[in-house]
């Protein structure tokens, strides 16, 4: 299910704000056009273990919440996070942010 749904949200395209000329900003920070924003997406394993995708026109946010039940299950996490923040440069955006 994540897969074919992060599949379908990244069908992205060039999209020019629609405020400020020649700026092509990621319109899921911006916020600046509703209309551009797609519905968000929960896929949820159980209540430690979800995904969000939050898709628009031109970028999208992936935010996912992995299960650190044990000291184990949070080493794992820490070294996937770092895994993935060592390769920041390869995404055009990276930020590890606590949902509200």
């Amino acid at each position: 299910a994540v897969r074919s749904s992060l599949t379908s949200a990244l069908t992205l395209s060039n999209f020019a704000s629609q405020t400020a000329e020649r700026h092509n900003v990621p319109e899921i920070e911006a916020q600046t056009s509703p209309e551009v924003l797609l519905t968000p997406l929960t896929i949820a394993r159980n209540e430690n273990e979800r995904v969000l995708i939050e898709p628009s026109i031109n970028s999208i946010r992936i935010s996912i919440k992995i299960k650190q039940a044990d000291e184990i299950e949070h080493i794992l996490v820490h070294k996937f996070t770092r895994f993935l923040t060592q390769r920041a440069e390869s995404f055009f955006i990276l930020r590890r942010k606590a949902i509200k």
